[in-house]
C-alpha cells in the first residue's frame, strides 16, 4: 500500500511536470523552449521529459508511474516530496535560511539529521526558481500579470477562499467564522460551484471541486493560489488521475488572481442582505447564498463579457473538451 502511495505521489509530480507540454495548441518551437525551461528548473534531461511525455500518451497516469519499486534514483540527495516541503516553506517566509528549512524539516521529522547537505539543498532550490536571490527579485520586480480570457468554456477554472462572516453554529450556539470557497470559469466568470463552510481545510476546497466537477464536467485547466488549502497531495493527484492542468499562481502576484477577487468583492453586497434575514445555521445561509448566486450574480451583465451575463455566455460558448 505505502510503495502504491508513493508510486502514484511520484506519477502526479511528473504529470504537474508535463502539464505545460499538454496544452492545445503548442507548436514545436515552443514545446522546445518550455523542455528547455523545465530541464532548467529541474536538473531532468530532455530526453527523461520525452520518455515521460510518451509514456503519458501511451498509458496515461498510470504510465508516469515508476517502474519498479518505485525507489529513489542512486545519488538523489533531496527527494521529491521533501523539496516540495522546502520549497513550501521558502514560499511562505522568503527570508527563511536553508539552513533554517533544513533544521524545520528535522524538527518535522521529515528528515533526519545530516541527511541532507546545506548546499545540495541550495543547489536544487535554485534550480526551481527559489534561491534567495531569485526571491529577492520576486520581491523588488514583482511579477507582471497576465491578462487573458479564455475563448472555451471549461478550458480554465479559477478558485479562491474568502473568509466569510460569523454564525451562531458553534458548540450552545456560539457564534463561529464561516469561510467561502468558490470555482469560476474564465472565459465566462460563471460560478460552477460555491459554497460556505465551517472549516478552513483541504477537505472542503476537495468538496467544492468534486461538486463543481459532478454539475458541469472536468475542466481542461485550474488556477489557484498558493494557499495550503490547494498545494496538497489530494489536489496534486485528482488533477493528475482527471487529466487536468494544475497551475498555480506566481510568487508575490496576487493580481494574478483578480478574477476571484473580483467575484468576492460583489459576494459582499450578499453578506449586506444576508445579515437582513439573521441566519441560524449554515444551511440556511448556503440556501440564501444560492438563491442570490442564481437570481443576481449569474444573470448579472458584466463589462468584461460585453454586458453578457455569465450563465448565457456558459451555456453559449463552445465547451472545451
Amino acid at each position: 500500500m505505502r510503495d502504491h502511495k508513493k508510486a502514484e505521489a511520484i506519477a502526479a509530480e511528473r504529470m504537474q511536470l508535463l502539464s505545460p507540454l499538454l496544452a492545445e495548441g503548442i507548436d514545436s518551437a515552443k514545446a522546445s523552449q518550455i523542455k528547455a525551461q523545465i530541464c532548467a528548473q529541474t536538473g531532468l534531461s530532455e530526453r527523461t521529459i520525452r520518455r515521460y511525455l510518451n509514456q503519458y500518451r501511451a498509458e496515461g497516469f498510470n504510465g508516469l508511474k515508476p517502474k519498479g519499486k518505485g525507489r529513489c534514483h542512486a545519488g538523489e540527495a533531496v527527494p521529491a516530496h521533501i523539496l516540495e516541503q522546502a520549497i513550501l516553506l521558502r514560499r511562505e517566509v522568503p527570508k527563511r535560511s536553508v539552513a533554517q528549512i533544513i533544521q524545520i524539516l528535522e524538527w518535522e521529522g521529515l528528515v533526519q539529521p545530516g541527511q541532507i547537505k546545506r548546499s545540495t539543498l541550495q543547489d536544487k532550490l535554485a534550480q526551481r526558481g527559489y534561491s534567495a536571490r531569485h526571491m529577492q527579485l520576486y520581491a523588488v520586480s514583482g511579477v507582471a500579470a497576465r491578462r487573458f480570457q479564455q475563448r472555451s468554456r471549461n478550458r480554465l477554472w479559477h478558485s479562491g477562499i474568502m473568509y466569510g462572516p460569523y454564525l451562531p453554529i458553534g458548540p450552545e450556539g456560539q457564534k463561529k467564522q464561516v469561510y467561502m470557497v468558490s470555482f469560476l470559469d474564465d472565459a465566462t466568470r460563471f460560478v460552477v460551484h460555491a459554497e460556505f463552510y465551517s472549516t478552513l481545510d483541504q477537505v472542503i476546497v476537495e468538496s467544492c471541486f468534486r461538486q463543481a466537477i459532478q454539475k458541469y464536467g472536468v475542466p481542461e485547466s485550474v488556477y489557484f493560489d498558493n494557499g495550503s488549502q490547494y498545494r496538497n497531495k489530494w489536489m496534486n493527484r485528482a488533477c493528475a488521475k482527471m487529466g487536468i492542468r494544475l497551475l498555480f499562481a506566481k510568487p508575490y502576484s496576487p493580481e494574478s488572481t483578480g478574477k476571484v477577487e473580483a467575484f468576492n468583492r460583489t459576494v459582499k453586497a450578499f453578506l449586506d442582505e444576508a445579515a437582513l434575514e439573521n441566519p441560524q445555521t449554515l444551511e440556511q445561509f448556503n440556501k440564501l447564498f444560492w438563491v442570490w448566486l442564481e437570481e443576481c450574480y449569474q444573470t448579472k451583465p458584466h463589462l468584461g463579457l460585453k454586458n453578457k451575463t455569465s450563465m448565457v455566455l456558459y451555456k453559449w460558448l463552445k465547451i472545451a473538451k
